[in-house]
């Protein structure tokens, strides 16, 4: 494992639990490890003089960056905001991982340390249980719980790939016992979202048995028995009775208030249909309908839409198109666990302002560089990789005339 590569695992490991710890507010560990893999990512580029060509998925991203840096300067904005520094940081997290990951070894490699990541996270919720009975939703590290329910719920589908995927027999068996413990970390927290965001990213066992042996098969049928029970036994009653709640949130199309939300930034989009509003102005946008009651937008869509405007939806748009359709060129397994991350990973944004959460972008980078690793190794598309600078061809000198002779008198039929 070379030492770039070896920072951004940490960098990725750390991405499901940053937000547990926090000094003045801020996630340092995700900063600090981002920047260490950052840091290496470039150095290796320099010294090898190598660079991967851009997808078009990279394409779309890095334009998207800069339409949302227009928009700062077009409306003449007092300070830059922080969400756009986090647009910049996420495209160079991509961009790291299409770099150092372009075999399906190292890729694996990035999910699963998602996975013990999220096991931090995940058994942090579960021992609150124990040492915080009192609290009505939990939730490691103060975090929110709806972001922490779909943080979680992404690992699901992870899980259960690296538990029929991976040779090494102690990662399949720490992938299995995830699926029960995630499964009954996102019920404690709470979310209504994302217990059905968790039952999205649970598709992926049912599509891929066809292909499983039946012990596999039993095991699966066991977990899910298991992380049952443990939710009988463990979930309070409170957290019961508020996701028993989903479906009337859905049919009064309250939504947990957020369709309010949704109708007003649905009318300020009407009025600045074309550029929208820039980065984190959906609550000013919003403001002269639902007054002090304005919020961030809690659907992913509807916020790019309304603060990048058109042209930057349609950009962010085509980065979730090349990804789709670069999943549908992965093999059969990996397509069917690719549709349902993708899937999950749609799901999870519907409910929450995660545009410019990690959890997305790193999804969505590892997606596209499975499906370029499996087409390369299956022949489909050529090594796309560069040379930083153009190599100087060798100057061919004509050799000296002493030279010349001696070598005719070694091959006089020359």
């Amino acid at each position: 494992m070379s030492v770039p590569y070896a920072a951004l695992w940490i960098f990725v490991f750390s991405l499901p639990w940053q937000g547990i710890i926090r000094i003045g507010g801020v996630a340092v560990v995700g900063r600090l490890t981002g920047a260490l893999a950052l840091a290496c990512t470039l150095l290796a580029v320099v010294i090898t003089g190598r660079f991967r060509r851009w997808q078009l998925f990279h394409v779309a991203a890095f334009l998207f960056v800069i339409w949302c840096g227009f928009g700062v300067f077009y409306f003449d904005m007092p300070e830059i905001p922080m969400k756009f520094w986090t647009f910049v940081q996420l495209f160079a997290a991509i961009w790291m991982i299409w770099e150092l990951a372009p075999s399906g070894p190292r890729l694996r490699g990035l999910l699963t340390a998602y996975l013990l990541g999220a096991y931090v996270s995940a058994l942090n919720t579960v021992v609150l249980l124990r040492t915080s009975a009192e609290m009505r939703r939990f939730s490691a590290g103060g975090v929110d719980p709806n972001d922490l329910a779909m943080t979680l719920a992404l690992a699901l589908p992870i899980a259960w790939y690296l538990a029929i995927t991976s040779p090494r027999p102690l990662l399949r068996l720490v992938a299995r016992a995830f699926l029960p413990i995630g499964l009954l970390a996102i019920i404690l927290t709470g979310s209504r979202g994302g217990m059905v965001t968790a039952l999205v990213g649970l598709l992926v066992i049912p599509l891929t048995m066809t292909r499983l042996s039946p012990g596999k098969v039993v095991a699966a049928v066991a977990l899910l028995a298991i992380a049952g029970g443990l939710a009988v036994k463990f979930v309070p009653d409170n957290i019961v009775a508020r996701l028993e709640t989903t479906g009337t949130e859905v049919e009064d199309a309250r939504l947990g208030g957020r369709f309010k939300l949704w109708v007003a930034g649905v009318n300020a989009f009407a009025r600045q249909p074309l550029v929208g509003y820039g980065t984190s102005g959906f609550i000013p946008a919003i403001k002269p309908a639902l007054g002090p009651r304005a919020q961030v937008a809690h659907n992913s869509y509807l916020s790019v839409l309304v603060e990048e405007g058109l042209i930057g939806f349609l950009l962010y748009a085509t980065m979730l198109v090349t990804v789709f359709l670069a999943v549908r060129r992965l093999p059969h397994l990996e397509r069917r666990f690719g549709l349902v991350l993708f899937a999950t990973m749609c799901v999870a944004m519907l409910p929450l302002t995660w545009e410019d959460v990690k959890a997305v972008w790193f999804t969505m980078a590892v997606l596209v560089g499975m499906a370029h690793a499996y087409g390369l190794q299956a022949g489909r598309v050529p090594a796309q990789q560069r040379p930083l600078r153009p190599a100087r061809a060798r100057p061919r000198f004509a050799p000296h005339p002493q030279e010349a002779a001696r070598n005719i008198n070694r091959n006089p039929a020359v």
